[in-house]
């Protein structure tokens, strides 16, 4: 097994304007194996800002983390920006914890 990866993508939809639009964008980057929860180092799950997934323990390499991320960004019919770094460790404040019943 290869070394496991960790990615935040962050998408910016311009002229989205509804919570419609980024569920769109929720589902095909699901699809994808992101997020838009993150997990701490003891499994707990928070929810990310808006426009903002996670991809945790990830044989995925950058490039292909990117590509996907893209490609669900390029179904939404918004134009966008995006933006995909990889991580080994993260620090948050004043994320919304996920009830265990939302929790992925």
């Amino acid at each position: 097994m290869g070394h496991m990866a960790n990615y935040i993508a962050i998408i910016e939809l311009h002229e989205a304007g509804n919570e419609e639009d980024f569920e769109q964008l929720d589902a095909a980057m699901e699809e994808r194996q992101f997020s838009p929860q993150i997990r701490d180092d003891e499994g707990k799950a928070y929810w990310m800002p808006e426009g903002s997934y996670a991809i945790q323990n990830t044989e995925m390499v950058l490039k292909a983390a990117h590509d996907a991320a893209v490609g669900a960004a390029g179904e939404s019919g918004f134009d966008f920006s995006i933006m995909v770094t990889s991580f080994e460790e993260c620090e948050w404040t004043n994320l919304t914890p996920v009830e265990e019943s939302e929790a992925k």
